[in-house]
């Protein structure tokens, strides 16, 4: 049996088991903050052409090289609803800026975001062939 590890080492393409033990996915991408060691949870995928699911930290269990494990069962796992990529991060300027740059901000068009891991990128993950070792 192998040691568990943190959160900070996941890794896309790592596999993913239900409570069971069964083999339900894959891991798309790791979301949380590092720099404040929040963990905030998983995208998964069930096959390399399914859409992501959001995997909320509270149902991941055991972490161990290579492998997560959740806490709940296979069936729960396509309950969940759809991942989306967290917002671009977003520049707060001081309210003493100069005019200029408040109205550049006011009419600046907001950041945009994916809803969508893409598809090339979820097939490579899913054979690992992302080149991360």
């Amino acid at each position: 049996m192998a040691d568990p590890v943190s959160w900070f080492l996941i890794e896309p393409g790592w596999k993913v088991d239900d409570s069971t033990g069964t083999e339900v996915g894959r891991v798309l991408e790791v979301s949380g903050d590092s720099n404040a060691d929040i963990f905030d949870g998983l995208a998964i995928a069930s096959s390399a052409l399914a859409k992501p699911r959001y995997v909320p930290s509270e149902q991941v269990g055991e972490i161990v090289e290579g492998r997560v494990r959740l806490k709940m069962a296979g069936g729960a796992i396509e309950a969940l609803a759809e991942y989306e990529e967290p917002p671009v991060e977003e520049e707060v300027g001081s309210e003493k800026a100069s005019l200029t740059g408040r109205v550049e901000t006011a009419v600046a068009p907001p950041p945009t975001r994916s809803s969508d891991i893409p598809l090339l990128r979820r097939i490579l993950l899913w054979f690992g062939l992302t080149g991360r070792r």
